[in-house]
């Protein structure tokens, strides 16, 4: 596997063919291809990498040669993936299925993501389908928005999960990116759902350093974060569960070219590790990296090796 993060061949792709034509909608005009060279992509932050890392290693176990493209702007990834530049990519179910529906229908479309995994998968293939792209099943793992207190306060109010915050009445400032309250998962989902008193957003950016800081010293009483965040321990934090299920089913999908790599063998590769791969696995392995400074390709081939994946 060797790793290229050159950008300039991307830039050229608002000239390219893009898979199939949206006049037939719905239809696959590309039989599976099972091409032995593959491109895999990465978004550029740390989840992707590591993911992108094992879909190689688990691909060239299986007989494919990989190359891994960086490409941090998903207006330039998607594209190459629908062109062909890009084989395989790790994304997120409902994001990307509200992402390529609005590149579909516009940017004002009613949003197909939603908590019901199901629904959102359905969605997000139709979507898929007609540009090209094979939308593999989701596996176990899910980053989706989450929300961390202080342990110390967790025990002060008895809390473990967002329904028993709202219970409480205790008044919430919160620490989050400032289009927090306007988002439906955000702000107003938090006061609707689980009658949460959010009495202001501090607009400190979503698990950023900062807003962590400001909940460990008590500026603020909650973080908007993520499902996989490394770093919560260093900061004595700690998440409440989203029991009434206000988030997105972001669960972790491999995204590939059909006509390229929509053979069996890519999928049967990519599988196993959907079989395995947990939410709390996946954090693990983001902390390796983020904390202890460790390189995504040998988290990653310790990960498959364990598993027994990997000799």
């Amino acid at each position: 596997m060797r790793r290229c993060a050159a950008l300039a061949g991307l830039l050229l792709l608002t000239g390219c063919a893009a898979g199939p034509s949206l006049e037939t909608q719905g239809e696959v005009t590309a039989p599976p291809g099972d091409s032995k060279q593959l491109t895999i992509g990465s978004a550029g932050f740390t989840e992707s990498d590591l993911l992108a890392t094992m879909y190689a290693l688990l691909l060239n176990r299986a007989g494919y040669k990989t190359s891994m493209l960086t490409v941090a702007n998903r207006e330039l990834y998607e594209p190459a993936l629908e062109s062909g530049q890009i084989d395989v990519v790790a994304e997120y179910a409902a994001t990307f299925a509200d992402w390529l529906n609005a590149k579909t229908n516009g940017a004002d479309a009613p949003a197909v993501g939603s908590p019901d995994l199901k629904a959102t998968m359905t969605a997000l293939r139709k979507l898929a389908a007609p540009r090209g792209l094979t939308v593999l099943d989701p596996g176990r793992a899910v980053d989706q928005n989450a929300f961390a207190v202080t342990a110390a306060y967790a025990r002060q109010h008895d809390l473990k999960t967002l329904s028993d915050l709202g219970r409480s009445g205790l008044e919430v400032r919160l620490a989050a990116g400032d289009e927090c309250v306007q988002r439906p998962y955000c702000e107003p989902g938090l006061k609707k759902t689980y009658g949460i008193d959010i009495t202001g957003v501090d607009p400190k950016g979503v698990g950023t350093t900062q807003a962590k800081r400001a909940v460990q010293n008590g500026q603020d009483q909650m973080v908007l974060t993520t499902t996989t965040d490394a770093t919560l321990d260093e900061f004595g934090l700690v998440l409440l569960a989203d029991d009434r299920h206000l988030q997105n089913a972001d669960y972790i999908v491999p995204v590939v070219n059909r006509s390229r790599a929509g053979s069996e063998g890519v999928t049967g590769a990519l599988d196993r590790l959907n079989d395995v791969l947990t939410t709390a696995d996946l954090a693990s392995m983001n902390e390796q990296v983020d904390s202890w400074r460790r390189l995504p390709e040998d988290v990653a081939r310790t990960y498959l090796k364990d598993k027994g994946f990997l000799k």
